[in-house]
């Protein structure tokens, strides 16, 4: 009895896989965390500009600028690299 609602169960998640919701993570990631951190990166910005360090900033500033030219590369790839599979396979 206990072995056959057993096979039940085991073929009936078998039968219906999940996958982990990524799309879920980025947006969480993108709406919550990312503006978080990117107000972290302002007040230590101020904090370094009213102490006088201009330099350390702009240099800071000119990092995280790249770093978000790099990320928003990254999704601009990955769309086209998904445009071009549906281009090729469909």
């Amino acid at each position: 009895m206990i072995a056959t609602e057993l096979a039940t169960q085991v073929a009936t998640l078998a039968a219906d896989p999940k996958g982990i919701n990524t799309q879920g993570i980025v947006t969480f990631f993108a709406s919550n965390i990312a503006p978080i951190l990117l107000a972290v990166l302002g007040v230590i910005f101020i904090g370094r500009a009213s102490r006088g360090e201009i330099s350390k900033v702009l240099t800071s500033s000119a990092i995280a600028i790249v770093g978000l030219a790099f990320i928003a590369g990254a999704a601009t790839l990955f769309f086209v690299g998904d445009a071009l599979i549906k281009l090729i396979f469909n």
